[in-house]
């Protein structure tokens, strides 16, 4: 492995944790409505247990309220139920084979919970992303101990990957406060 296989992995996978950060940071709950919500959410199925977004149709009402809209008809309950038991403090209401789950207006404890469970993940991304950066420090360490890379090589590598570093830990920073934003807002 060369130094710019290092390098070029190490952006990579810095990338895949940017990506699995944003992906976290939609299942925060603000005050509007958003289908990824529900993505959580697992259904009874013939006897196993599914995401609702493979047994119905998720959508948005309005900017408060998330329609579900089941694939078939004695699945309304099922969905209703398992909606109601997930952690996410919602109360859905059935009106014929539609699913209404309107958001209930937070309250400033949740907003605060929500804002510091959106820093936790932050901390999180930010752990994943230093943790790479020591990964592939230590691999080109290893290339000089080989003998193959000089020390000045590993003196650039480490400060691409320390620019790489900076730049996600950045757009981290920068995520957590738009979601911030985004709780406190409503």
């Amino acid at each position: 492995m060369t130094i710019a296989d290092i390098k070029k992995n190490a952006e990579t996978k810095m990338d895949q944790s940017i990506s699995a950060f944003k992906n976290n940071l939609q299942k925060i709950r603000t005050g509007r409505a958003n289908p990824a919500l529900l993505d959580t959410v697992q259904v009874e199925y013939y006897g196993s247990l599914v995401p609702l977004s493979q047994v119905a149709n998720v959508a948005l009402i309005d900017s408060r309220t998330i329609s579900v809209q089941p694939w078939e008809k004695g699945m309304g309950a099922k969905i209703e139920k398992a909606i109601r038991e997930s952690d996410l403090g919602l109360n859905p209401a059935s009106m014929g084979d539609l699913i209404r789950v309107p958001m209930p207006p937070m309250s400033e404890e949740r907003r605060k919970e929500m804002t510091k469970l959106a820093r936790n993940e932050g901390e999180s991304a930010k752990i994943a992303v230093r943790n790479l950066r020591r990964d592939a420090n230590e691999s080109v360490k290893k290339l000089v101990k080989d003998k193959l890379a000089s020390e000045d090589d590993q003196k650039r590598a480490e400060t691409d990957v320390q620019k790489f570093t900076d730049k996600h830990i950045a757009e981290i920073d920068a995520l957590v406060a738009a979601k911030e934003q985004e709780i406190m807002a409503v």
